[in-house]
């Protein structure tokens, strides 16, 4: 499962206020420790995405990354020394300095 902290979920709903947002969590290659985090809206799931609902906003995550992401939250920092969503991952075993990317 993967969930999103209050602070994730409120700026979610503040970037889409005029519909149930649907976010797509994804894992690609690239990025210092070899596995980045992506994260877009999208208007419909696909079919073989599994689907979380937490706090108000529905997570896709297709089959490939859902195993790199089992037990992560969304969470969002809006502090003095960087603002935006980061992702706690209990699975990774090593994160770049600036936390975009991870490894196992």
């Amino acid at each position: 499962m993967i969930t999103i902290s209050q602070k994730a979920s409120s700026q979610i709903l503040n970037l889409k206020p005029n519909a149930e947002p649907l976010l797509r969590v994804s894992v690609v290659s690239g990025g210092c420790s070899g596995l980045s985090y992506h994260i877009d809206f999208e208007a419909e799931p696909h079919a073989t995405d599994q689907i979380f609902l937490d706090k108000g906003v529905r997570i896709a995550v297709d089959k490939k990354s859902f195993f790199y992401l089992i037990g992560t939250e969304l969470d969002y920092s809006d502090g003095l020394q960087g603002k935006g969503f980061y992702f706690n991952n209990p699975q990774a075993a090593r994160t770049c300095s600036c936390g975009e990317s991870f490894s196992l």
